[in-house]
């Protein structure tokens, strides 16, 4: 038996609402700031954010969540200590941030265990 062309499916597919407008200019504003802050680390390769400046960090955190940027937060001996995403997010105002680029060919390990990943020889099964 062959297989037969089924023509009476018909799709239901919601149609969305347009956002309203302030929602939408929101939200490509908030896109433009985005790009204009990674594109700013990239040219300068590293820059400071000032320890009150919410906006500027959490735009910051966000570019960190998806790899364009790195977050270290400064202490008073100018060291700096790198956030992860998660601490990021809370953008704390009590000290300055670094922004930088992210390394590139930073390396992604693969974890073995018990070597069962690199075996060189075949594993013996029973049969």
């Amino acid at each position: 038996m062959g297989c037969v062309a089924v023509s009476n499916v018909v799709p239901f597919r919601r149609v969305a609402a347009p956002p309203p407008s302030g929602e939408r200019e929101a939200g490509l504003r908030r896109r433009g700031e985005q790009r204009v802050l990674m594109e700013t680390v990239y040219a300068l390769g590293a820059m400071v954010v000032a320890a009150d400046d919410r906006e500027t960090k959490l735009t910051a955190s966000r570019l960190q969540v998806y790899g364009f940027v790195t977050i270290e937060e400064l202490g008073e001996d100018g060291r700096g200590h790198r956030l992860r995403p998660s601490e990021a997010i809370r953008a704390s105002t009590e000290r300055p941030w670094r922004l930088a680029k992210p390394l590139v060919g930073a390396s992604v390990t693969i974890p073995s265990l018990d070597g069962f990943l690199f075996e060189a020889e075949p594993v013996n099964m029973p049969a």
